[in-house]
This record gives structure tokens, sequence and C-alpha cells, in this order.
């Protein structure tokens, strides 16, 4: 029992990132935390991914079985999350390679790093190259410019928030906006319509937006295509597609904080 416990306690877990694009974001160290697993779990849907991933190891195990037709999501992330800890609490050297970044839009990774580090194991995130920053690339975007806000799509509706015009509005996972693991194409474009005169409080119809996937493949090219907002409970939209609206108005100089801070300024030369 004591050596049990002994080796259970060298377990440890690696959630990296593989980037977007296949075979060119893989960072040398991601790279190595694959190659030098006892097993790499992977929560990737892509048969060529899988078929790359389990050239560099000899344990690759898929996590897509885990989902199935009207099974909650959240029910799928707890077993998935299960299944990896197991394997970290027999004393395995645990890899768990992630689409894109592993901390965005990924809830397992989170759960499984937090449960892992309070039983005691080495638990780490290695970043990756995510859809935002191929987007911001493709599109030529600087968010230092006028700023991004970031909203996944479903919790803009669900929630108030308020929408800063003047700043690029980037909505995620606008394809599956409603869908809770149960939602077909009707539902999705109820939604989809409901998200529209959302956002048409804030902006107007004929403001022109993009809808854009980052490729994912060397040979491809990202997908881009510029509709405007009325549109967009009908264009083809899908559930790995980013809604980009780039801003409506010019930033609005503060007058009163600008006055304040050059008496500052003067006081000072």
């Amino acid at each position: 029992m004591k050596n049990n416990r002994r080796r259970a306690r060298q377990g440890s877990l690696a959630c990296i990132g593989i980037g977007i694009t296949l075979g060119s974001h893989l960072t040398p160290l991601a790279r190595s935390h694959i190659e030098q697993a006892d097993v790499v779990f992977l929560a990737v849907s892509d048969g060529i991914v899988e078929k790359w991933i389990e050239a560099m190891h000899p344990d690759v195990r898929s996590l897509q079985p885990f989902y199935a037709a009207d099974k909650p999501r959240m029910k799928t992330y707890r077993e998935m999350v299960a299944a990896i800890l197991a394997e970290v609490r027999t004393g395995k050297k645990v890899c768990v390679a992630f689409y894109g970044h592993p901390g965005v839009f990924a809830w397992a990774p989170h759960e499984a790093i937090r449960i892992a580090r309070r039983e005691g194991y080495a638990a780490h995130m290695e970043p990756g190259i995510s859809a935002e920053d191929c987007l911001y690339a493709d599109l030529g975007i600087d968010p230092g410019a006028f700023g991004c806000q970031h909203y996944e799509a479903s919790q803009l509706l669900y929630y108030k928030r308020r929408i800063d015009t003047s700043a690029y509005l980037i909505l995620w996972q606008v394809g599956a906006v409603g869908d809770q693991g149960r939602a077909g194409p009707a539902k999705n474009n109820f939604y989809r319509q409901v998200l529209l005169e959302r956002l048409a409080k804030d902006y107007p119809l004929t403001h022109k937006i993009v809808v854009y996937r980052a490729a994912t493949l060397p040979i491809h090219e990202a997908h881009i295509a510029h509709i405007t907002l009325r549109k967009l409970a009908d264009a083809k939209i899908d559930k790995a597609d980013t809604v980009v609206i780039p801003p409506a108005r010019k930033l609005q100089p503060d007058v009163k904080t600008l006055t304040r801070l050059s008496r500052v300024d003067r006081a000072e030369t």
C-alpha cells in the first residue's frame, strides 16, 4: 500500500496545445511533452491529426469516444477528466494534446490540472497558438489599436453585457450558439436570429462584419467572408467559425480626464 501511494505521487500531467495549422504550430517544448509521456490523450476530432500524433508516440488515446448524440457536454467533459486523472494516479507521466491553445474554450484541461494539483501531482499547461492568434495575423488586426472585446456567442445572449462599438467585437462559436449538446440546425438558426437582434441594438444592419476560420492544413488558406450584419442569421457559419465585428464609431476622447492629465504635465515642466 505504501509503495502504491509513493508511485501514485510520481504521476504528472501536461496539457499542451498543438496549435491550429497541422505541423506548423507545435512548439519544440510541446512536442517533447508528447514524446516523453507514458501515455498521450488526444482531444482532437481530426483523423489526420491523430495519425500525426501517433507517429510521435506508441500509446495515443483519443478522447472523442466520450462524445455521444444527446449526451450532455458537461458529462462528456467530466468523463474525460476522470480518464486522464486515472492514469496520473497510477504514477504515469500523462500528456493531453488539445487543438489550438489548451486553455481557450476548453473546460477539461483547467479542471484536470486543478484536481491534479489539489491531489499533489505536478500539473502544467503548455500554451499553443490559438485561433485568436491566427485571426490577428490573417485579418491584419492589432488588438492594441482600438481594443478587442471577446465573447462566447451564447454567453452574450444569456447575460447582460456592455458592448463598446469603438472596439472590435469578436464572437466565438457563433455556429454553435444555443448548443447545449443537443441543438440542431433549426435551433441554431433561431438563436442566431436572436443574436442578430441583440447586436442590432448597437450596430446598424448595414455594418460590415467578417466570418473567419483559420486554416488547419498548411496547403489551405484561411476562410474570410465579408457580409453585412443583417445576413448573420442566414449566413453559412460552421461551428469552427468566428465572427468579427469591426468598430462602428470612432474613439471618443475623455476631455475631462485629458484636461486633468494636461494640468499635471504642465506642472511638472
